[in-house]
């Protein structure tokens, strides 16, 4: 009789340990492809992410923004050859070399201009060269097939009552990935609708750029870009951080609290991905 309850505890034990495993197991996978995901993203360009809706956007700003533009880059060429005019003397003075600094001016400002788009694309493509890279060095880290062996041997030492309480927290934990990767899928996204809607106004930054009074709206702008485009690579990192913790899963000798410890990471995660725009923005002093 003893012997046909200690069958069936081994037999349900065996389950317990394998719910358990698989739990793990999906979490791991749920990391696996949430950093693939983010990978994949982030490392986009604007063109690259989303054919259409880039090609809607530079629509829009070559034939609605641009001619706007064009309005303001030419009362600001106006305006700096009236003031490089009587800045000597009222005229008395008058350098002929300052018109042709001016015309040098005007070619600067109209090739910046017509090549917009251009320079959009060589900030995000210089930007997808650290994602990329960053991507190819965190892919080395998220191997946890050792981790689960380590795991089950700790949990074939644990008694049934244990192991029930393990996986329960366990399910509970697998259950939170899933709102964590809708909390990473709002912010990976809404941080491209956000590069869209920078770029569809960039022809208005970029003709006041030539322009020593208006020069830092210009520059303001092609900050926020580089802080928009280099947010990509901190969102990696907090990724690439993230999986490395939770990796020290298996080195605690209370797994309980090693599993409440993961979803701790995975709220620090999320709080992470948050900053990381206000962070990159303050990195490259696009703030104001």
């Amino acid at each position: 009789m003893f012997g046909l309850f200690d069958s069936i505890s081994e037999w349900f034990r065996g389950l317990l340990v394998d719910g358990i495993i698989a739990n793990f197991a999906k979490m791991f996978d749920e990391v696996n492809s949430k950093v693939g995901e983010i990978a994949t993203n982030v490392g986009q360009t604007p063109a690259g992410w989303n054919a259409g809706i880039f090609s809607l956007i530079r629509t829009l700003s070559e034939t609605v923004v641009i001619p706007v533009a064009g309005m303001i880059l030419t009362f600001i060429l106006c305006y700096e050859l009236i003031t490089m005019v009587i800045e000597k003397n009222n005229m008395a003075d008058f350098d002929t070399f300052t018109i042709f600094r001016w015309i040098f001016k005007t070619f600067v400002a109209t090739y910046i201009l017509t090549n917009t788009f251009d320079i959009i694309m060589f900030v995000f493509g210089v930007a997808q060269q650290a994602v990329n890279g960053s991507a190819d060095i965190i892919g080395s880290h998220l191997d946890m097939n050792l981790a689960l062996t380590e795991l089950e041997a700790q949990l074939n030492a644990m008694g049934t009552g244990e192991l029930i309480g393990l996986y329960l927290e366990s399910a509970i934990l697998s259950l939170a990935m899933k709102a964590i990767s809708l909390c990473v899928f709002i912010i990976i996204y809404g941080r491209m609708i956000e590069i869209y809607l920078t770029c569809s106004i960039a022809p208005i930054p970029f003709s006041t750029m030539i322009n020593r009074e208006w020069g830092n709206v210009g520059n303001s702008y092609l900050k926020s870009l580089f802080a928009l485009a280099f947010q990509g690579f901190l969102i990696m990192v907090c990724v690439a951080i993230y999986a490395v913790l939770l990796q020290g899963i298996t080195s605690s000798t209370n797994i309980h609290s090693a599993i409440w410890g993961c979803a701790g990471y995975s709220v620090l995660l999320c709080a992470s991905l948050l900053k990381s725009g206000s962070l990159s923005k303050s990195i490259f002093g696009a703030h104001g």
